[in-house]
């Protein structure tokens, strides 16, 4: 499933910086920003 502009973010959960669980949808009326870097795991 390939999200299009404009589309909703499914909802998913990941760690923060201190390891804890965080929700999209507990953030829901705010604004968030995603940052990450596809490669960064990689080789090369």
């Amino acid at each position: 499933m390939a999200l299009q502009p404009g589309d909703a973010a499914p909802d998913f959960e990941l760690p923060d910086q201190h390891g804890q669980p965080v929700r999209l949808r507990d953030l829901r009326g705010s604004w968030v920003l995603m940052w990450w870097y596809p490669k960064a795991a990689t080789p090369g």
